[in-house]
């Protein structure tokens, strides 16, 4: 079992914990949240979102909404991500969901090692942040269950894929899926295992009009 996330850093009621989902997958967008937690209303249970099951997790997201006094969800789409790379995006998907708080922060707390530009309030960007920091960890979880929900979403979109299992991570299944289907609009031409598919498809299919 995980260890509980300590409260650390917490200056003020209107610090924000900031973290994104999504930065490894093959396809989707990259999602962030941001989240202002009320320190004498904090919800039992809260750590890394990849340390929960999906059934807590979504629950535990419901319980974060209700009780924090402010919460937004962000994502950057796929197309950016393509445009930007995805460490640019995912700083763009937490600044989005920073500037969608209905409360201004008196500091934004950011997992990982870097902060985002041009926020509207100081930053701390504190490494394993989500494992150590209560405030990063709820975001975590919201951003997590944000991201799942529209993998879900995609997957009847484009069925076929399997995005509703793997959420679009370079499982076997889904690699298995791209070679028989081909690439779709929502996967990440920028990533390697993508990329490298779409040029072997151009290839196969310049041999074949090149054929006598």
């Amino acid at each position: 079992m995980a260890d509980p996330i300590v409260p650390v850093g917490v200056p003020s009621a209107h610090t924000a914990g900031v973290d994104e989902a999504g930065r490894g997958p093959l396809a989707g967008p990259v999602y962030a949240a941001a989240v202002i937690l009320d320190p004498h209303n904090l919800p039992e249970g809260i750590t890394d979102s990849k340390a929960l099951s999906a059934v807590r997790r979504e629950r535990l997201a419901g319980e974060i909404q209700r009780r924090a006094l402010a919460s937004a969800v962000a994502f950057v789409s796929v197309v950016e991500i393509d445009r930007l790379n995805i460490l640019q995006a995912s700083l763009l998907a937490m600044r989005r969901a920073i500037e969608a708080l209905a409360v201004v922060p008196s500091l934004a707390l950011i997992d990982g090692n870097r902060c985002p530009d041009g926020l509207r309030c100081p930053a701390q960007a504190v490494i394993k942040g989500d494992r150590s920091v209560v405030a990063i960890g709820a975001a975590s979880i919201l951003a997590k269950v944000a991201r799942d929900q529209e993998m879900v979403r995609l997957d009847q979109c484009y069925p076929g894929y399997g995005f509703a299992q793997h959420k679009g991570y370079g499982t076997k299944a889904h690699l298995d899926a791209l070679q028989r289907l081909g690439v779709c609009c929502e996967h990440r031409r920028s990533f390697a295992p993508v990329r490298a598919l779409i040029a072997r498809a151009d290839q196969v299919r310049e041999q074949q009009w090149n054929a006598p």
